[in-house]
């Protein structure tokens, strides 16, 4: 069966929503949602943002509501796209990579975070952030915040900072799989050591998800990343978007076990 296509995106988006969880934005989870089978749906856009349209439609019909972080890139930025997806019920956030995009200078990063931060307060509210991984950047876009205090900014939270994952369990389709851990050098969390696969299933890839959710068999609060970019129905692309992600991985594996060595 092919996977990271449009298809196959919304039988995941039917068997989630049967499986009886509700779907919650990440401001959601930070004003405390009382809610005790949830689906954190975080959506990080990058490029393509016609993709993540298609997403917000398609999930909109469903009436499911999700997140989508919006990095800021010159050539790919679509302000009238970020605009339409939140007035399809959408939370925005920022997708930030300035302290990479400014090499470690902690001065223009956090100036160069601001400006873009009131950029997208001009087309819906923000009250969440979301770090970009930047993995070929040797700079942490995080350790901005050793210097200053995002929440000072009027903003509620930071998932990779202020989600307790031995609570919520993070799925992410980085490296184009569901088990992509070995190919990532920033998208990862810190979890209890003695947290079982019991607790945390393991996934290869979206079949394998869907078929977990009709079996019931998926932990009771999650958080799914999406990168829509890497989903398709349109064969050259798809292919285009399988090498890429393949030639990427052995980049990033490089990287990963050069930081396990350090």
């Amino acid at each position: 069966m092919i996977d990271f296509t449009y298809h196959t995106f919304l039988k995941l988006l039917q068997s989630l929503k049967q499986s009886g969880h509700c779907f919650i934005s990440a401001s959601d989870y930070f004003k405390g949602s009382t809610a005790s089978r949830f689906i954190l749906l975080r959506h990080d856009v990058e490029k393509h943002y016609d993709h993540a349209l298609w997403f917000a439609r398609e999930e909109n019909k469903m009436r499911i509501k999700g997140t989508y972080y919006f990095r800021f890139s010159p050539k790919n930025y679509n302000k009238e796209i970020v605009e339409k997806i939140a007035n399809l019920g959408h939370e925005i956030g920022y997708h930030y990579d300035d302290l990479s995009q400014c090499k470690g200078n902690f001065e223009e990063a956090i100036d160069r975070f601001q400006k873009n931060l009131r950029n997208l307060r001009e087309v819906a509210p923000v009250e969440t952030i979301c770090m970009d991984g930047s993995p070929m950047s040797k700079h942490d876009n995080r350790e901005l915040w050793k210097e200053n205090d995002y929440k000072s900014l009027g903003l509620i939270g930071e998932p990779y900072i202020d989600i307790d994952f031995n609570e919520v369990i993070y799925y992410t389709d980085t490296g184009r799989r569901w088990n992509g851990n070995k190919f990532s050098v920033r998208d990862r969390v810190s979890t209890d050591k003695a947290m079982t696969t019991s607790r945390r299933p393991q996934f290869r890839t979206t079949h394998d998800i869907i078929r977990a959710a009709a079996l019931n068999q998926l932990p009771n609060k999650l958080m799914f990343t999406f990168h829509p970019q890497r989903w398709t129905d349109r064969p050259m692309p798809w292919v285009k978007e399988l090498l890429y992600q393949n030639t990427k991985n052995i980049v990033k594996r490089f990287l990963v076990k050069k930081n396990e060595n350090h």
